[in-house]
């Protein structure tokens, strides 16, 4: 009698559709990674890209509305219209009145008039990392900043540096100071121009600078008292 052959797989074959699958797994779990690496990258500049772009446009919405009032009482220490700019590093020091305000209601018994003032501080999560923060008065007033009720608000997370300059429109030139609270500086006029320079790390960690202007709509003072 002769034995009927059997079908089947030797140990090699079986051996070599192992590897080749672990192949196939292997380069299928690589693109999948990188794909999904990609994708979160991708959503980190996008993330990034959206915090600045609203950042800049509200300080730009900030400096274009600005604005001096001559109906002030000057036998106060503390103006409630002014605007006072120096250089300091990472963010440069600058309070200043301005019609930007937003209510976030209709109706709101609220003016458009307050008092910006922008600044810096340490991330309470990443002590290394600096943000960039906006300062809002909630009324405008005589009594000194310190002692007004504000709302703080997060501009820009992780920045390296911010520079303001302001266009002195009758010497024609750039200054990183502004004062119109001091007889000495520009009383009663406001720059023509804010340039607003913020170095920032993108999505891959690098720094990105922008490069941004303001148009200031009334550089002089408002008088609605009669002449």
């Amino acid at each position: 009698m002769t034995r009927r052959s059997q079908a089947g797989l030797t140990l090699i074959e079986v051996m070599i559709a192992s590897a080749i699958m672990v192949i196939m797994m292997t380069l299928a779990w690589r693109t999948i990674s990188n794909t999904s690496d990609s994708r979160r990258t991708f959503e980190k500049y996008e993330e990034r890209n959206h915090e600045v772009r609203l950042a800049l446009d509200r300080v730009v919405r900030d400096f274009d509305e600005a604005y001096l009032s001559r109906n002030e009482d000057t036998s106060q220490t503390h103006p409630r219209t002014l605007f006072v700019a120096k250089p300091r590093s990472p963010v440069p020091s600058i309070r200043f009145s301005t019609l930007g305000h937003r209510a976030l209601w209709a109706d709101a018994t609220e003016s458009d008039q307050t008092v910006i003032e922008y600044l810096s501080r340490n991330d309470p999560e990443a002590p290394d990392k600096v943000d960039w923060i906006r300062r809002e008065q909630r009324r405008q007033s005589n009594m000194p900043p310190e002692e007004e009720p504000s709302d703080y608000d997060v501009l820009m997370h992780d920045i390296v540096s911010v520079k303001l300059e302001y266009w002195n429109w009758k010497n024609l030139e750039w200054l990183e100071t502004w004062d119109t609270t001091q007889s000495d500086g520009q009383r009663g006029q406001l720059p023509s121009r804010v340039r607003i320079t913020v170095t920032f790390k993108n999505g891959a960690g690098k720094e990105v600078k922008l490069v941004t202007e303001a148009r200031v709509m009334m550089q002089e003072q408002l008088n609605f008292s009669p002449t």
